[in-house]
């Protein structure tokens, strides 16, 4: 492995680019990186009706109602994967360049796999496929990753852009390469390559650097993790991008960032509750202007986006009336009614499924108002560090310095300080879509925890009613 280099990786930035290449070129300025420069092949599917698009999906769906700086979209995001995935190409050609033979035609391919590694995505963020798909096409397995993999082929073909074809097969496995639609390892020509954008192995890629770092940015949060400490550090070694023993702190970090950005920001109980509204919106316009089967269609696809909300809001039509309704809810802050959470037992995640409205309200004991289905919003969040139950640093490979030939994972009895009790929380939230609901549903929900549980798991203690104040 070649001795450690510190000299600026980018200080020959068009070493890669012709003549012709770099007039045809452009620079944008990126409020996280600074001056990005973006390739001329790179722009060829930049300034496409389909990559426009992601300008019209915010990067943290409703987030924004909550954290109102959180208005990056997926365009600026991309842009962002675009530049650390080159980045992360080029720094490891001039660290091992003679070793691992990258080239100008690997490099290219994966700063276009991570321009493009989102082009796929849906409205609202992750709401799209998680929580609005499963209720109109049960039991499909679509998924943005291989969506995107579809739009690749759907751009280069409806703009007749000028790409090896091999490139293009490279991109797509790239975009792929965390999915359960992976090439396997073995299939892949230099499978280090395949780490840098979407890391199916250990999760520590270019796409959770720039997300982590915009997201902290635009809602205000701290930061502490130093992604570019990474990228100076990493090494190949037996066809795996590995980190220095020293640097184990930072890795942790990354996760533990993550981790606490679900916590506090996407998974907050307001953002919950509006993208649970958002939803049931979603799903009373479906039938009427037939949402779910953009999804068949690359054609259709590229026009669905986050605009979907005004178009809903502002028809006139009788047939959207239910959902418009709930847009203006959103609108006037009328929100779905939190009635409490409860976090899993750690010995009952192994067995945990999803608690439904139909739960809740089957725990309803007689007497009172009766409960139905449509009364009660269930959220089931899961907060890990992106290996489920399982220690993420397990599956790092680390070496110790720079004239090392081989890796090694940290043992747990060398971290242990660091390691969480659990590597995975699972939490369960209940809305009441009613206001006048909220005391029945909360008593159901207790109900539910007893019979399940033995004892009532909830995190907040269900206050008591105070009588009100009559002024003389």
């Amino acid at each position: 492995m070649g001795a450690y280099n510190n000299d600026r990786v980018f200080s020959p930035i068009y070493s890669f680019a012709s003549s012709q290449d770099v007039r045809l070129s452009k620079h944008v300025h990126d409020s996280v990186h600074g001056n990005i420069y973006l390739d001329a092949l790179s722009l060829k599917f930049i300034d496409t009706e389909e990559f426009q698009r992601l300008r019209e999906l915010k990067q943290l769906g409703m987030t924004h109602m909550v954290y109102p700086g959180a208005t990056h979209s997926r365009f600026e995001h991309s842009l962002g994967v675009y530049w650390l995935a080159g980045e992360a190409a080029q720094r490891l050609k001039i660290y091992q360049g003679s070793e691992l033979d990258i080239d100008r035609f690997d490099i290219q391919t994966v700063k276009i796999a991570g321009l493009l590694h989102d082009v796929g995505h849906g409205p609202f963020s992750h709401l799209f496929e998680r929580e609005f798909l499963p209720q109109v096409r049960s039991g499909s397995h679509w998924s943005h990753e291989h969506m995107s993999a579809k739009m690749v082929d759907h751009i280069v073909n409806q703009h007749h852009i000028d790409i090896d074809s091999e490139m293009v097969k490279r991109v797509k496995e790239m975009i792929l390469a965390s999915s359960e639609f992976a090439v396997p390892k073995s299939s892949r020509e230099k499978p280090f390559l395949y780490e840098i954008v979407a890391n199916g192995r250990n999760g520590i890629d270019v796409d959770k650097f720039d997300y982590i770092l915009r997201d902290c940015r635009n809602c205000g949060l701290g930061l502490n993790f130093e992604y570019q400490r990474l990228m100076e550090t990493m090494r190949v070694l037996d066809d795996e991008i590995c980190y220095r023993a020293k640097d184990y702190l930072t890795v942790h970090k990354l996760f533990a960032t993550r981790a606490d950005l679900y916590r506090t920001v996407y998974t907050h109980p307001k953002v919950k509750a509006i993208e649970l509204m958002v939803v049931d919106a979603l799903v009373k316009a479906n039938d009427f202007l037939d949402i779910a089967s953009h999804i068949e269609d690359p054609s259709q696809y590229w026009k669905l986006d986050d605009t979907i909300i005004r178009t809903i809001e502002t028809a006139p039509n009788e047939e959207l009336k239910e959902a418009r309704d709930l847009i203006l809810r959103i609108r006037r802050r009328n929100l779905y009614q939190f009635c409490n959470e409860y976090s899993v037992p750690k010995e009952k995640m192994e067995h945990f499924k999803n608690v439904t409205a139909q739960d809740i309200v089957c725990s309803q004991k007689n007497g009172g108002v009766t409960l139905k289905e449509e009364d009660v919003a269930v959220s089931n969040v899961r907060i890990d560090l992106t290996r489920g139950r399982h220690n993420p640093l397990e599956s790092i490979s680390f070496f110790q310095d720079y004239n090392s030939h081989e890796k090694f994972t940290i043992s747990d009895d060398r971290i242990s300080h660091l390691l969480p009790t659990s590597y995975q929380d699972m939490i369960v939230r209940v809305y009441s879509k009613k206001p006048e609901l909220v005391g029945a549903i909360s008593e159901a929900f207790e109900n539910f925890q007893l019979k399940t549980y033995g004892i009532k798991a909830q995190i907040h203690t269900t206050p008591e009613k105070k009588k009100r104040r009559i002024l003389a």
